[in-house]
């Protein structure tokens, strides 16, 4: 799988900016801002994250991906 999917598969499901890195097409790392990531725990932005990309992590396609999630304002601090 390309980055630039992953991106867009994000993306289209989240109101969020995304940045995806790999250079394998199957290891991926991903930065998803986004404000729906408002009052939930980290675990709970990972999986809206990776509910995005279940399908594809199921049959193979992405063999792992690491996510870091932030709010805009968690991000702005972020450096």
């Amino acid at each position: 799988m390309n980055p630039k999917i992953i991106k867009a598969l994000i993306e289209s499901q989240l109101e969020s900016e995304v940045i995806v890195e790999g250079e394998d097409g199957q290891h991926f790392s991903a930065i998803v801002i986004s404000s729906l990531f408002e009052g939930k725990s980290r675990i709970a932005k990972q999986q809206l994250v990776y509910a995005t990309l279940q399908k594809y992590i199921q049959d193979g396609s992405i063999h792992a991906i690491s996510i870091k999630t932030f709010t805009p304002a968690e991000w702005a601090n972020h450096g």
